[in-house]
């Protein structure tokens, strides 16, 4: 416990605004850190999930030489291990030491299924929804409660903003207070005073980080993401001239929660087969199949892993796409998709990391290094983000703790007869019409805050520090 009554003016203690700040500050915490310290913890079993194994489940070493099966064999062999299954995506492996893996549906269930070529020959067949990153992912998103959780995901990491902007004003050196001092802890410190140099330094080093993970967290959000950002930066399938369109979206391609298709292209409407539309090819008589369409699609610069989801429906398309969000590259920029005609072989669509648009450009980069698919760099430092980002939700309960009056709550108070400062209202406001989900979480927060009574919000001569 560290409270100090001192008879001294507002002014003395602290500027009337920055009391404002830290109640405001202390109000997101409440919420924000329960939640920050969930995102962290799924966040280290993805990139295990991302790193150590796989999006789809564990990896499966093969012989790289001798006789191969064709795909169609791979992929009937993969059908037959799930007794009425639907091949709905092939991953082809990047280095032939590897398993080919396919998803097959079992009465709308998505198993995966890894195959050895030789054989060929099932190595594995697991449920998709019970990998260690697709669980982890689902927490992470929605929190295993569907659009509700996604909604509370989405308040909080507005929330969560709010919390690092305030902290970075309280942070701000004041009172005498150097920049040397505020960027580097004093070690020297005892009690609650160590706990608040770490929390306020590593705060700031941490603040433009986790700023980045929250934006990017939140594009991929039901209400700020999906109806405001993605709807204003899908790509448009204008562009695809004279194509039939599916009355399908990309995001159709997605199995079950995990997002797998690039943001730029979730809402964009899939091309249709069947019709005399769309570029050259496969070479004339040649049959779309399976094999042919992998082929191709190492003869026009699919190197390394890519997927091809197989048509579903009579218009259905063979779609060939590799991207470093599902961990096909490492190269943030080498987002590349291509549509296939499943009757003609021409190709309906093929769309790149120049076609996005600026905000789809910068989520394709943005998502990787989210996820830390950018190489063992990236996965080692979103490790060490995470470590941080739980040390200081520990550190911010640690020195409430210890700062708290007996019986109280301990929230920090306004100075006396406070009054909201314009510029704090019309900064609020900017929040909140940006982020509208937690513009209703700051409305109730402010609507409680408004109804306590003077006593409970208040300092008196009594100043709590």
């Amino acid at each position: 416990m560290s409270t100090s009554l001192v008879a001294a003016s507002d002014q003395s203690v602290s500027t009337r605004l920055y009391r404002s700040v830290w109640r405001w500050h202390f109000y997101a915490g409440i919420v924000v850190v329960p939640f920050l310290i969930v995102m962290a913890l799924t966040g280290v079993v993805m990139l295990y999930g991302n790193s150590i194994e796989t999006f789809l489940g564990a990896k499966h070493d093969v012989a790289p030489g001798g006789a191969r099966a064709s795909l169609a064999e791979q992929s009937a062999a993969a059908v037959s291990a799930v007794p009425g299954g639907v091949l709905k995506l092939v991953v082809d492996p990047a280095s032939p030491d590897r398993a080919t893996v396919f998803i097959v549906d079992a009465d709308g269930t998505n198993l995966v299924v890894s195959v050895d070529p030789h054989g060929p020959r099932v190595l594995d067949t697991v449920v998709k929804d019970d990998t260690w990153f697709y669980w982890a992912s689902n927490i992470h998103g929605t929190l295993l409660i569907g659009t509700i959780g996604d909604r509370i995901v989405e308040i909080v990491a507005g929330l969560g903003v709010i919390l690092v902007l305030t902290g970075l004003y309280m942070w701000w050196p004041r009172n005498g207070r150097t920049f040397v001092r505020a960027l580097l802890p004093n070690l020297r410190a005892r009690g609650r005073a160590v706990w608040k140099e770490l929390h306020v330094s590593f705060g700031f080093y941490m603040s433009v980080v986790l700023l980045f993970f929250l934006i990017s967290g939140l594009a991929w959000t039901g209400i700020w993401g999906e109806r405001i950002m993605q709807a204003w930066s899908t790509f448009p399938a204008e562009k695809w001239d004279n194509v039939p369109l599916s009355d399908k979206s990309h995001a159709s391609m997605n199995h079950g929660a995990m997002k797998e298709v690039p943001w730029a292209l979730e809402q964009t409407p899939m091309p249709a087969s069947g019709s005399v539309a769309g570029a050259t090819g496969l070479a004339d008589g040649t049959p779309v199949t399976l094999e042919t369409v992998a082929a191709f699609a190492r003869s026009i610069g699919f190197d390394g892993q890519f997927r091809i989801n197989v048509p579903q429906g009579d218009d259905g398309v063979f779609t060939v796409s590799a991207d470093s969000m599902d961990g096909d590259t490492s190269n943030a920029t080498g987002d590349r998709t291509v549509h296939i005609d499943r009757y003609t072989g021409r190709i309906l669509a093929d769309v790149g990391f120049s076609d996005y648009s600026l905000p789809g450009k910068a989520m394709a980069i943005g998502i990787a290094l989210h996820q830390g698919n950018l190489g063992p760099l990236n996965t080692a430092l979103n490790l060490l983000f995470c470590v941080f980002i739980l040390f200081m939700c520990v550190s911010g309960v640690v020195m409430w703790w210890k700062r708290r009056p007996t019986g109280r709550v301990g929230a920090p108070l306004y100075p006396r007869n406070f009054r909201v400062p314009a510029a704090i209202l019309a900064i609020a406001a900017a929040v909140c019409a940006a982020f509208p989900l937690t513009g209703l979480g700051v409305a109730l927060f402010a609507i409680i805050d408004f109804l306590l009574p003077k006593r409970m919000k208040e300092a008196g001569a009594a100043k709590e520090l």
